[in-house]
């Protein structure tokens, strides 16, 4: 282990990449604890102290929430642009087209996805913070944001709120552009791993107080967290490898065997960021239609939060997690990995799969094994993103006090191994250089 972490620092550009992306994301957690000017702090803190659907919001924005910060809305805006961008590929030719352009098409892919996460932020912000202010008034009778009404008073804070998350997209590219990993989703990762010691500090003040009965369930999640921990690693690694032959060449030489690895589970995380962005929108609403001066809305918010409550998930909310996440595995792996394509490169290349006829069928053999794979990835995780709300459902404990959610584990896993990966992949060219 040391000795591959003094590898890791003998090399400078690694060296250099590493402490970016670190710096970086220091920069990210400070922006997490600057308060909007003109919030009732006292107010805000009374809001989270009661309304345990907040507090899950703000666990998964890394706290930014709780401070009403600049960046209040974390990667949500981006997050829910991308959706859209993706559902657009699908549906749009010229985003398909666009899409199988290779660099260039994500490049400007990616360029409209940004364009349309302001206008989401704009909204979102919005809505949170009538939201937020709402929920103050109900429980400690004051206005987080005193003549929310004006436009003179919430248009600045809606600006300020978007440009933070503006400004995370930016502190993202240059991470992916000058730093190590995936920007984004080192973000995601700082965002879940900051809220660990607050809830491990609260959970020491229980015990303290004598709760044994809290505190047993908390350990027992935590056993339980390292078992599923393990699993997920492995599942994450596993892959099932495509033999293919490659044609004997023309000069005489023997034909090389490869393989094709297609992993169990192929969609990554994305799944699992897609279902909490939906699942998440039905709570929202209906604390919405409470506020309302319509008994029928009323009726609709009480239906909507009786059902999709985060913090107190119903089987309806469980089961519908679930199908979302498998939903979304299958449409996420249908957009990224094309059998067609993948087929006529290997044919291009001279290759084949042994038994199979180059061509279609080579196509229909690949959806067909990528189908089974993501059948079982897709239900993997949507059984560990569900175990631990099912924990919630008959322990002592509430989402708030788990050191760590099932998306979050698998969140985090993701983005360990890819960042791991990145890291071996920098340290080989480092030697390669060192030889050449």
């Amino acid at each position: 282990m040391f000795k591959y972490f003094h590898q890791v620092w003998q090399s400078k550009s690694l060296r250099n990449k590493i402490l970016f992306t670190f710096f970086a994301l220091i920069v990210f957690r400070f922006a997490a604890h600057i308060t909007v000017p003109g919030v009732n702090i006292e107010a805000l803190g009374s809001i989270f102290e009661q309304n345990q659907l907040l507090g899950v919001f703000s666990a998964f924005t890394g706290g930014s929430m709780e401070s009403f910060s600049i960046v209040l809305m974390g990667l949500s805006p981006y997050i829910n642009a991308s959706i859209i961008m993706q559902l657009m590929t699908v549906v749009i030719p010229k985003l398909e087209n666009l899409s199988k352009e290779g660099a260039e098409g994500r490049r400007k892919i990616n360029q409209w996805t940004r364009i349309i996460t302001v206008p989401f932020a704009l909204l979102q912000s919005y809505g949170m913070i009538v939201l937020l202010n709402a929920s103050s008034q109900g429980v400690v009778g004051d206005p987080l944001i005193s003549d929310i009404s004006d436009p003179m008073v919430i248009l600045p804070i809606m600006l300020i709120i978007t440009a933070g998350t503006v400004f995370l997209m930016w502190i993202g590219e240059l991470i992916t552009e000058n730093g190590i990993g995936n920007g984004i989703s080192l973000l995601i990762f700082a965002s879940i791993i900051s809220g660990m010691p607050t809830i491990l500090g609260r959970m020491l003040g229980i015990a303290e107080a004598g709760d044994s009965t809290k505190v047993s369930h908390f350990i027992i999640f935590a056993v339980l967290t390292i078992i599923m921990l393990i699993v997920v690693v492995f599942i994450a690694e596993g892959h099932r490898n495509i033999p293919i032959t490659y044609a004997r060449q023309a000069n005489g030489a023997k034909g090389q065997k490869a393989g094709l690895p297609i992993r169990v589970n192929q969609a990554g995380m994305i799944p699992i960021i897609f279902a909490i962005s939906i699942m998440t929108f039905p709570s929202v609403l209906a604390q919405f239609f409470q506020q309302s001066n319509s008994v029928r809305l009323q009726e609709i918010g009480e239906f909507l939060l009786r059902n999709f409550d985060t913090a107190n998930p119903t089987y309806t909310y469980m089961v519908l997690y679930f199908l979302l996440i498998v939903a979304f595995s299958y449409f996420y792996v249908s957009v990224t990995f094309n059998p067609e394509q993948v087929a006529e490169n290997i044919q291009k290349k001279g290759g084949f799969i042994p038994g199979i006829r180059p061509g279609s069928q080579t196509a229909e053999y690949l959806a067909k094994v990528s189908s089974r794979m993501n059948l079982f990835g897709g239900t993997f995780l949507g059984l560990i993103a569900v175990v631990p709300i099912i924990f919630t459902k008959y322990t002592t404990l509430s989402s708030g006090d788990l050191i760590i959610t099932g998306s979050g584990l698998i969140i985090v896993v993701g983005v360990v191994l890819d960042l791991i990966r990145q890291i071996d992949s920098q340290l080989v060219m480092h030697d390669y250089d060192k030889l050449y």
